[in-house]
């Protein structure tokens, strides 16, 4: 069955390199990108692993929690993550899921149920299609998904600006314009009258077309 954003993210109990979790459990009443990867010692993924660990921080700041995976048994995450440290300069600080038996890349439609049922003898190249970033809510619902091709490392910066909208316009009746980045102005959704509006925004905002209404980003 094919995912889509607002259906809920397939639950899973995995090995990470953190331990047993249960993936809803885990997420908590918090945020989480699960980022996945075809095969643990590919040089791309190891570039992404590497970046996504200084990143760390900023996602903590949102309240989000960071997941890898990969397709390979945790074990051989143990040891990726050495190569990782040594050439990216910075250590993985967060759990990589061991997905051995490709449970949770068929749940997520990264694989298809005839797959297998096992990593071994798999190569990167039959598991392309595991490389996808996803962003789960506390609802634990799918509110992104971002599928990038091998050849092409994932911006992660992007993933950070799309977090930082999906949160401001979860909480604000607001959409973000194109390239907006955090500070800057936001548009007022349609389903907000302009009666509802004034409420909210006693100083008015912009409207170069009645259905354009910008206005600063709410607090």
């Amino acid at each position: 069955m094919s995912l889509r954003i607002n259906d809920e993210a397939p639950n899973f109990t995995a090995e990470t390199t953190h331990g047993e979790i249960n993936f809803h459990n885990w997420i908590g009443d918090g945020w989480a990108i699960l980022f996945s990867h075809p095969k643990d010692f590919t040089p791309v993924c190891t570039t992404e692993l590497g970046y996504m660990a200084g990143l760390k921080p900023e996602f903590d700041k949102r309240n989000c929690k960071i997941l890898g995976l990969s397709v390979d048994p945790v074990d051989n995450h143990a040891k990726w993550a050495k190569d990782i440290e040594e050439t990216q300069g910075n250590a993985v600080n967060f759990p990589m899921v061991g997905d051995p038996e490709l449970m949770v890349a068929k749940a997520y439609d990264m694989l298809p149920a005839d797959a297998g049922d096992t990593s071994d003898g798999r190569t990167a190249a039959n598991n392309a299609t595991v490389r996808t970033v996803y962003v789960i809510g506390p609802d634990k619902k799918i509110k992104l998904m971002l599928t990038y091709p091998m050849s092409t490392g994932r911006n992660f910066d992007e993933v950070l600006r799309v977090l930082d909208s999906i949160q401001l316009t979860a909480k604000h009746q607001v959409a973000t314009p194109v390239n907006w980045k955090s500070g800057e102005d936001v548009i007022i959704v349609p389903a907000v009258s302009d009666e509802d509006a004034r409420k909210k925004y006693p100083d008015g905002w912009k409207s170069p077309k009645p259905y354009l209404r910008i206005v600063s980003q709410p607090k």
